[in-house]
């Protein structure tokens, strides 16, 4: 199956961003992005790729210390920007080192599960809002994004996320963040 590993905002959150993401959706030339739906919004820790159902408890194995092992932390869906003319995305603020430290803990551990991870660009907390195909310039979308600053909630668990099925992200299970629990 293919997984990767998240943190998803919660709905208030969602919601002021998704405010500002339908008037990035009225722009001109926003029918030629591919958006992605809000149920879907989630910042990638690790991205696993294919992943043979047999290794799926190993996986799940190694994630639940990795997410004992990081405290819980304040987050807030902030800014954003673009890679190229191919993602528009929403970035993060508060707690970013933490973010950080949690997708290194999250990595190691689906690599010592037997998932081979290569990570091609250093992590870059973010959340994907659409994508292109590298025709369309998205500098328009993301400048609407400049100075949005969502409320902060407290990041108190990690969800490996099943894709590409119906529903197109399904969580497989999740695990508190911090010692206890």
């Amino acid at each position: 199956m293919r997984l990767f590993v998240a943190l998803l905002p919660p709905p208030e959150a969602v919601q002021q961003l998704g405010a500002l993401v339908d008037r990035a959706r009225a722009l001109p030339g926003a029918g030629q992005l591919r958006w992605t739906e809000r149920p879907g919004w989630h910042f990638t820790l690790a991205f696993l790729g294919e992943v043979d159902d047999a290794l799926v408890p190993a996986v799940e194995a190694r994630l639940a210390p990795a997410a004992r092992d990081h405290a819980p932390f304040t987050l807030r869906i902030a800014g954003g920007g673009r890679f190229g003319d191919r993602a528009l995305w929403a970035g993060a603020a508060g707690g970013v080192d933490a973010v950080g430290r949690l997708a290194a803990g999250v990595e190691a551990a689906a690599r010592d599960a037997g998932v081979p991870m290569e990570r091609e660009h250093p992590y870059v907390p973010h959340l994907t809002l659409a994508r292109g195909d590298g025709r369309t310039g998205l500098d328009p979308y993301a400048e609407t994004l400049t100075g949005f600053v969502s409320s902060p909630w407290t990041v108190r668990e990690l969800a490996l996320v099943r894709s590409g099925r119906q529903p197109r992200y399904e969580v497989v299970a999740a695990w508190p963040l911090g010692p206890g629990k």
